[in-house]
């Protein structure tokens, strides 16, 4: 394509034409003055005209002088014997309208004059005399037929007086012959055709019977070089337009098209052209108007015809150029691509340095190694990729061993490669035949397993984790992120797995798990997370989504290979659960990731025992109600599907009702608040405490309350069933189910609202499909009188389970609010004993301060503790029984004393007493015995206020 685009601005400065860069037909509607010069170029004096012509443009009279010419010169006067000049002032004079029989007699004579052929130096007059005729045509018909005879001369060969000729009159000549492209802009079929058959005859030279005496025919490719140089072909191409409603003529068009094809510059100049339509107008016109069979045998011929005899650096462009627009052909499934053979010639082709069968379309080619056929190697495998979307092309992709050819390039790249190529165009070639096998091969599921591609692609990802060196090149697009590394290799080799794994044919899917896909897919699944714990990037993350579908692909439904999975897997599985949460909007794939091991998940483990049992040690239902606890919707429904699918184990219930979220939160908790978010959007109607409002359709969306009524088959599934598959809901309620209604611990009285309705989620549905019915019976039939009864039950029955539901979500509030309103009376209560509790203390605080400061207050708190300690002693007293003061001598304080006592010595009246020789004799003697010789107290702060408060 840049090849091509480089070219078009060289080719800008065409020579003659007129046409404008946008590739319009303005040109066509008038053609400029400079096309057709009024005089011919300069003639010497023995060939000008002689004077005084007659004024019905009859033959000259000869002169005296020429009476003894020899034969040559009776010759020349012959063919000067019609004055050019007189005919074209004759023909533009438009005074008359009697004119017309004179102006087609004088044409005659012109015909008649040069029927052997025109002579270059009159060619400029000649072509404005096809001007005029064209202009006169739009009046008047009769001119139509010696128009035509006129452009029939002009296929003859010019007849040229000296050797110089060709080259002196080049710019004239290639003016003229741009003129003809010109006239086909004149609204007459019969004209058309009639140029399109003198630019045949530029290639089919016939010399004509007699030459004039002195004149030659020019040489053979005279005309054809004219014609490149004027841009024949480009006029052509764009009068296309003017005659795409007309078969005949457009058949001679492009016949014409085909001749001029066969000269590299009009080839390339045609290509260029169509450059400019394909990417200044819309290319799908473009496409659509090159499909008929006659544009794509052309594009064949001319397309042959370069490849088997172009040689030149030019000429391996311009093919790699056809070869671009014959892919965009093969693109429209209405070109009749397959029909012209150039579909099988291009696939013959893509295929020929790899299979190495003779092929007759291709004989005798032989390839080069040059950039040029590289980039045609890229462009066949391109065009493949693009067949690989026709279904009318598998057959031929399958005949002309298009997967053989492609898995050669399915090994390890240990030297440079097919012949010649370079390392890096050998790596190129390879990555990009990998990746149009993963289009190929669903398509040719047989010949993939006869070719044993399994087995070649297991080989080739087990190289690409090795420790051979390779550096890879990384330069192309698809070896992007490859650079110094197998990643690329590594990419496009799982993505042809991943495209004949999803067929989930069994043939296929046995081959690969009897070779030990399994294990291997697991070491490379190992091998990629860690190369992403260093530096992740997104290749990365999608070799190891398309790894996590091809396990699930091939464990899905079959217990052995989850049992092969199970213990290497799921410890696998356990980091991508964990994955960070911030990396979900990071944009590199990691959600795609997440989705994959989820799916893995719940594939390769669910429904095996091992498997389950192993996940649930690695506290794998934690990791699942954290991911949900996040509330990222996308992730809701699988991992619902998940939990309840894992509930069939024993094991599980007891995981979730462990588990706590953040603020102690519980797995039933966070089932609730998803369901009344689900409500929330689906537009259920709720009152503001979460109660049921509406008892004929308690839990239908707005959609739901919408929708009219609409009779369905009995095989089609209502809207009330189908809203069970489009929300989480079902699978909230299922879940629940399996945790048990009755027992589910930290729930407020909001969620035991909700919880209520969840409850009766089945019944409610029930009813929405009972009342679907009654509403389809009702517009077409009239129900007898027990059939309507009993629809009337079955109506009620519903509503009253909406009462009654409703009644218990108001009996829970109810109990929620006489609960709060006793928790508000103890709080109320509390809070008064703590108040009254602070003004003892204040009270009591401003008593000590009283005393401190009021000596008669003292004395009245001393007299009121002496009484209390009176009243305190027992009336009956043992006479013996010694009395105690309570005062304290040489008390200096105003406060009381404390409990802090200090014992310095023993009485010297019990040392060796009656005590000393008993056993109570080691214990600590009694204060209140009075064993204390002398006391000294400790006197604190806090002891006083005690002290203080005992007394009152």
């Amino acid at each position: 394509m840049a090849t091509a685009r480089g070219r078009a601005g060289a080719a800008g400065g065409r020579a003659g034409g007129g046409v404008g860069p946008a590739g319009t037909m303005s040109s066509l509607a008038e053609p400029p003055a400079s096309r057709a010069p009024s005089r011919s170029p300069a003639r010497s004096p023995a060939l000008s005209p002689a004077p005084g012509p007659s004024r019905c443009g009859g033959e000259r009279r000869r002169n005296a002088s020429d009476a003894g010419a020899d034969l040559g010169a009776v010759q020349d006067t012959q063919l000067r014997s019609v004055d050019l000049n007189h005919v074209i002032k004759l023909l533009q004079d438009s005074d008359s309208n009697d004119l017309e029989k004179e102006q087609l007699k004088i044409l005659k004579k012109v015909i008649k004059r040069f029927e052997n052929g025109l002579p270059l130096k009159d060619l400029a007059q000649i072509i404005e005399i096809l001007n005029l005729c064209a202009e006169k045509m739009n009046e008047q018909e009769a001119f139509t037929e010696p128009l035509c005879e006129l452009i029939k001369l002009c296929g003859l060969p010019f007849q040229k007086n000296k050797l110089s000729d060709e080259v002196s009159y080049s710019v004239a000549v290639s003016k003229c012959i741009a003129q003809l492209g010109y006239l086909m802009r004149v609204p007459s079929s019969q004209v058309r055709i009639q140029i399109c058959k003198c630019v045949v005859s530029f290639y089919n030279v016939e010399l004509p019977k007699k030459l004039p005496s002195g004149y030659q025919p020019t040489s053979a490719n005279y005309k054809i070089q004219m014609a490149e140089l004027g841009g024949l072909a480009e006029t052509l191409v764009l009068s296309l337009a003017l005659v795409e409603n007309r078969l005949t003529e457009k058949l001679w068009v492009l016949k014409a098209l085909q001749y001029l094809s066969s000269s590299g510059q009009l080839v390339f100049r045609s290509s260029e052209i169509l450059w400019n339509l394909l990417e200044n107008t819309s290319k799908e016109e473009v496409v659509n108007q090159l499909s008929s069979l006659e544009c794509v045998h052309a594009l064949k011929e001319v397309f042959v015809d370069l490849l088997m005899h172009g040689f030149r650096h030019y000429d391996r462009q311009l093919r790699n150029d056809l070869l671009v627009i014959a892919t965009l052909l093969a693109e429209n499934p209405a070109a009749p691509m397959i029909e012209s053979g150039f579909t099988k010639l291009l696939i013959v082709l893509a295929t020929l340095s790899e299979v190495k069968i003779p092929n007759p379309l291709v004989k005798g080619l032989k390839l080069t190694y040059s950039y040029e056929d590289f980039e045609m190697k890229k462009l066949l495998f391109n065009l493949i990729g693009v067949l690989s979307k026709d279904p009318c092309a598998v057959q031929l992709l399958s005949e002309n061993d298009v997967m053989p050819a492609l898995l050669c390039y399915v090994k390890p790249s240990q030297k440079p490669g097919f012949h010649d190529w370079s390392a890096a165009q050998y790596e190129e070639l390879q990555l990009h035949a990998i990746a149009i096998l993963a289009s190929v091969a669903p398509l040719l599921v047989d010949k993939y397993l006869s070719c044993q591609a399994n087995t070649l692609l297991l080989v080739f990802l087990e190289w690409c984790i090795g420790q051979d060196p390779f550096f890879g090149q990384g330069n192309s697009f698809h070896g992007t992120g490859g650079r110094g590394n197998k990643l690329a290799q590594m990419r496009y080799s799982l993505r042809v797995l991943r495209s004949v794994v999803s067929l989930y044919d069994d043939t296929v899917n046995l081959n690969l798990c009897d070779q030990g896909a399994i294990s291997q897919l697991l070491d490379i699944l190992k091998y990629a997370a860690n190369k992403s714990k260093e530096k992740e990037d997104a290749i990365l993350l999608e070799i190891q989504a398309d790894i996590l579908f091809l396990l699930s692909a091939l464990c899905e439904n079959d217990l052995h290979r989850k049992e092969l999975f199970s213990y290497e897997g799921v410890d696998i599985l356990i980091p991508f659960i964990q994955m960070d949460p911030k990396k979900l909007c990071s944009g590199l794939g990691h959600n795609c990731l997440l989705f994959s091991a989820l799916d893995c998940l719940w594939s390769c483990v669910i429904g095996c025992y091992i498997a389950e049992d192993y996940f649930l040690e690695k506290q794998g239902i934690f990791l699942l109600l954290d991911l949900l606890a996040l509330k990222q919707k996308n992730l809701y429904n699988i991992i619902l599907g998940i939990l309840v699918e894992f509930c069939d184990n024993p094991k599980t219930t007891s995981h979730i009702s462990t588990w706590r979220g953040e603020k102690d939160q519980t797995a039933a908790n966070l089932l609730i608040q998803l369901w009344r978010q689900e409500e929330l959007e689906l537009g259920v109607k709720r009152d503001r405490y979460g109660r049921i409002v509406d008892m004929k359709k308690p839990i239908a969306s707005s959609f739901q309350q919408q929708q009219e009524v609409i009779p369905m088959p009995a095989n089609c599934p209502s809207f009330a069933i189908v809203e069970i598959s489009e929300n989480i809901r079902a699978k909230l309620y299922s879940l629940l189910c399996k945790l048990g209604f009755e027992t589910l611990p930290g729930l407020s009285a909001k969620d035991f609202v909700t919880l209520a309705i969840i409850q009766r989620y089945i019944d409610f549905k029930v009813g929405e499909v009972w009342s679907e019915l009654c509403a389809e019976l009702k517009e077409e039939f009239k129900p007898v009188g027990s059939d309507e009864e009993a629809l009337k039950a079955i109506s009620e029955i519903s509503e009253d389970t909406g009462r009654m539901v409703a009644a218990l979500q108001t009996e829970v509030l109810e109990s929620q609010h006489h609960k709060e309103i006793q928790e508000e009376e103890k709080t109320y209560t509390k809070i008064q004993a703590i108040h009254k509790q602070r003004e003892m203390v204040n009270k009591s605080w401003e008593n000590f301060l009283t005393r401190t400061s009021n000596y008669e207050a003292l004395k009245k708190a001393k007299r009121l503790q002496e009484k209390s300690i009176e009243a305190s002693r027992s009336k009956s007293k043992t006479q013996n029984g010694a009395v105690r003061s309570t005062d304290i001598k040489g008390l200096g304080t105003t406060i009381g004393s404390g409990r802090l006592v200090t014992v310095e010595s023993t009485p010297p009246q019990l040392i060796g007493g009656p005590l000393a020789v008993t056993d109570l004799a080691l214990r600590k003697p009694s204060v209140c015995e009075g064993a204390l010789k002398k006391i000294k107290r400790v006197k604190t702060l806090d002891s006083v206020k005690k002290d203080l408060v005992q007394v009152e």
